[in-house]
């Protein structure tokens, strides 16, 4: 059986994730009690239920702390079970909370700041363990179940499960909370100052042939990628199944998303797992 437990913040699209989930054939159980995850698992011995996701949150009060010992316990029994840890920036989420005109669970007197923050601090043991762990921050959701697909529907070893996710962001707008290593390609020429190119992006060709033609560009991109293929199988082996890496530049428009096109195109074509994200966009 396949098991997915679906955990993370509240407001980062635990919801959604499940939908889509269920889209591809899981059998999907919202706001379950972790104790009741081994009877779920006995009751279906006999069923054809082969592929089932829990929605497992901060929402089941003080069931949320039996978690551990119910995943101890599906290890004892030799099942093998995956965990999708969803987040999302602060504001993002009071931004959601507003919009559905709803409470976050832990916000005691309207202070959803401090709901927030606590209830990052009791994730923070399961997130250390979750498999893959993703930001919904700037994910629409047609482009969250795009995401989704790629981790759960791709079969492959350990290492194929590895994500990659490139990340274009201007300097203005601050570095992205998630990233794991930061490139600042300000160094390269900037296409804002060129009037045929100022109003483009690093989506087009016409960008991107110009930033590859700056000086050092084609040797910082060799020397990134050979770093990038020594470094994963040390984020593998110390249990990490995905890693950010964001481009930099002032305004994340035309260098910093060239940047993050062409190491997602190398790594494709390598046959990773990509993820590519360009928040300024």
């Amino acid at each position: 059986m396949e098991i997915i437990i679906i955990t993370g913040m509240s407001g980062a699209g635990k919801t959604q994730a499940s939908k889509c989930l269920e889209d591809i054939g899981y059998y999907c159980i919202d706001n379950m009690p972790p104790a009741l995850i081994k009877n779920f698992v006995d009751i279906n011995t006999n069923k054809d239920i082969n592929k089932v996701a829990f929605v497992i949150d901060i929402r089941g009060g003080e069931f949320f702390d039996d978690l551990k010992e119910s995943l101890s316990e599906l290890n004892v029994r030799g099942f093998v079970y995956k965990i999708l840890f969803l987040e999302a920036e602060d504001d993002t989420i009071i931004s959601r909370f507003k919009e559905t005109r709803r409470n976050h669970p832990l916000a005691k007197a309207g202070d959803m700041r401090a709901g927030i923050r606590q209830e990052r601090k009791k994730l923070a043991d399961i997130k250390k363990i979750s498999d893959y762990i993703m930001d919904t921050s700037n994910l629409k959701i047609a482009k969250l179940d795009q995401e989704l697909k790629k981790l759960i529907l791709e079969d492959g070893s350990e290492k194929d499960y590895f994500n990659l996710t490139f990340k274009s962001f201007g300097y203005k707008q601050g570095v992205p909370r998630d990233t794991d290593i930061v490139f600042d390609v300000r160094f390269l020429p900037n296409p804002f100052y060129l009037v045929s190119m100022k109003k483009l992006t690093g989506n087009n060709k016409k960008v991107q042939d110009y930033v590859m033609r700056g000086e050092g560009c084609k040797e910082f991109v060799k020397r990134v990628h050979d770093l990038i293929e020594y470094l994963i199988p040390f984020y593998i082996k110390e249990g990490k199944s995905s890693l950010v890496i964001s481009f930099g530049c002032t305004g994340g428009q035309h260098r910093s998303v060239t940047m993050a096109n062409v190491f997602s195109k190398l790594f494709l074509d390598e046959g990773k797992r990509v993820i590519t994200i360009h928040r300024e966009l």
